[in-house]
């Protein structure tokens, strides 16, 4: 998403970008403190930040049929759920809300996100959630699918992607800003896309053990045509994801997502 800002591809004026590459659940937590102007946000995270911060129209990473997976290293039923722990990757990401709503009587412990598969795989937990490139490559380690979250979420809405990710900025910038460094982030996601074979060689250094026709896939899923635009199909499920959150009891207030309008 950010190949042309990162390398200079874009005219940014004076606005300058400075780039910070942090786990995402590090974000979230970041931004409830307000740290950052924008940011990567978890879907569920903006339940607690949407006072501070917008949602930018683009930026959105969705899971079109699939999403995050747990994973175990023995077949399990999702009656079983109620009776493991599950390692997740934070409390704010949106994979761990879809999977109390999946599951809400699971019991979990936090796990940095790119320890769970070989922490699982070791036996130290019965069973992970997968948010990183792990989907991909969790049968190379020995492990097995219990359910994957996004197709459950497709199942249960009709067919409306999962919402996993989201770019934030926040509102104290004022509206000129916050439209022109809107402006930017879109036209670097365009870029992107219009440019993806150099953009996937610079997403490339930042994978974990991944080939170049994995890192295609899984920059694919995640990273297309949605991400220039979350549509109204993407618009919908972010507002039904937080309202489900919101009726299980996970999310403790109601939340009206506002999108930055270009």
């Amino acid at each position: 998403m950010f190949y042309a800002l990162a390398t200079g591809k874009i005219d940014t004026g004076d606005i300058e970008f400075i780039h910070e590459l942090q786990d995402i659940e590090t974000l979230n937590r970041r931004a409830l403190a307000a740290e950052l102007e924008v940011t990567a946000v978890s879907i569920h995270a903006y339940a607690y930040l949407s006072d501070k911060y917008a949602l930018l129209p683009h930026g959105a990473s969705m899971g079109e049929g699939y999403g995050p997976r747990l994973v175990a290293r023995k077949a399990y039923s999702r009656a079983d759920l109620d009776n493991v722990v599950v390692a997740v990757p934070g409390t704010l990401t949106s994979a761990y809300l879809a999977l109390k709503l999946y599951a809400p009587n699971v019991q979990t412990v936090v796990v940095p996100f790119d320890e769970i598969l070989e922490r699982v795989a070791a036996g130290e937990f019965e069973m992970g959630l997968l948010i990183h490139e792990g989907q991909l490559t969790y049968m190379d380690a020995g492990l097995h699918l219990v359910v994957d979250l996004g197709e459950w979420w497709a199942s249960e809405t009709g067919g409306l992607p999962l919402p996993l990710g989201g770019n934030a900025i926040r509102r104290d910038l004022g509206p000129d800003v916050i439209k022109r460094a809107s402006r930017m982030l879109r036209d670097s996601i365009a870029y992107g896309l219009e440019h993806r074979t150099d953009a996937l060689v610079h997403a490339e250094s930042y994978g974990r053990g991944l080939d170049r026709a994995q890192t295609d896939e899984f920059v694919g899923m995640y990273v297309n045509q949605r991400t220039l635009d979350y549509g109204p199909e993407g618009r919908k499920a972010v507002q039904l994801f937080l309202d489900r959150g919101y009726e299980a009891g996970v999310i403790p207030h109601r939340v009206t997502v506002d999108f930055v309008e270009d």
